[in-house]
């Protein structure tokens, strides 16, 4: 059902023209293998894809208790693949347009208090290990909760991007570069992590290193906020992500404007911003009773 050479053409179109990074093209290609593998149990599939096999495919993706975000992501991933195919002429594609998944529920960003960011980034240094690696620690989760970063955004700095100014120039998703703002604590804390160093990677090298010299990779990250959040009996859900989270809400809880809030974040849509406005609803309410003419006495 889905030629290998097809396959490759597309995932190169997407790394070279869409600048999908690794992780994303990984799900785009696990995405087509399964609906591949379904369609392998299928004796009747035909060469191209039809409404029967479609529904199939979506009942054994239900049937297997796959979250509704992945089966929308893997329809995506399929419509994607064959509309390229379609564009190229290396598949002669009929009308597609009913090729969707059911829409997903609308996740509500999971956050994490003032306090607990807190206390997140003071427990690093009370951790055991190297005063150097406890500083290194500290810069990385700094620039999440305190510039919006995502962790990839943060691990793809240079040495060059060092010492940070008042703004900080970020490559991020689909290849779109922002400009955010730089805390003056974040700035210090890259400061503070370079000056103790043990490893000079050059100007083109990465800016975190491992106890190696290596570039960091976000599983260390990921699992320095598990360690954190097990020694202060944090939630699950508070992950590095969830400093990104805390960056948005907090921000929007103090009378940040949504479309600033969105341009900081790098979202492409305003109402993948608008979902922190369910995380802080307080913060809602004390805007409409404060400003509102008829609620002002």
């Amino acid at each position: 059902m889905i030629d290998a050479t097809h396959r490759t053409a597309w995932l190169n179109w997407l790394s070279t023209e869409k600048r999908y990074g690794d992780n994303t093209l990984d799900a785009y290609r696990r995405d087509l293998d399964d609906f591949s593998a379904y369609a392998s149990t299928v004796p009747t599939a035909s060469a191209m894809i039809d409404r029967q096999l479609f529904r199939g495919w979506l009942a054994s993706m239900a049937a297997r208790q796959l979250a509704r975000t992945t089966i929308a992501r893997r329809v995506a991933s399929l419509r994607s693949f064959f509309r390229f195919c379609g564009r190229r002429q290396l598949l002669d594609v009929p009308d597609l347009s009913w090729l969707r998944a059911p829409q997903p529920a609308r996740s509500v960003p999971k956050s994490l208090s003032a306090d607990d960011a807190r206390s997140l980034l003071e427990a690093i240094f009370e951790r055991r290990g190297a005063d150097w690696v406890k500083q290194r620690d500290f810069a990385v989760l700094m620039l999440l909760y305190g510039a919006g970063l995502r962790i990839s955004e943060a691990l793809a700095l240079r040495r060059a991007d060092a010492p940070l100014g008042d703004w900080l120039s970020v490559f991020g998703k689909g290849g779109k570069t922002r400009e955010v703002p730089v805390l003056r604590a974040a700035a210090e804390a890259v400061d503070d992590y370079l000056a103790v160093c043990p490893f000079d990677a050059g100007t083109a090298g990465p800016l975190f290193v491992s106890s190696r010299g290596a570039a960091l990779g976000p599983r260390a990250v990921q699992r320095l906020v598990e360690d954190l959040r097990a020694s202060l009996d944090l939630p699950a859900h508070v992950t590095p992500h969830a400093l990104r989270h805390a960056f948005a809400t907090h921000l929007l809880g103090n009378g940040g404007d949504l479309r600033a809030i969105q341009e900081l974040l790098g979202h492409a849509s305003l109402s993948t911003t608008q979902r922190y406005t369910e995380v802080d609803e307080g913060h809602l309410i004390r805007l409409h009773r404060d400003t509102h003419p008829r609620a002002r006495r």
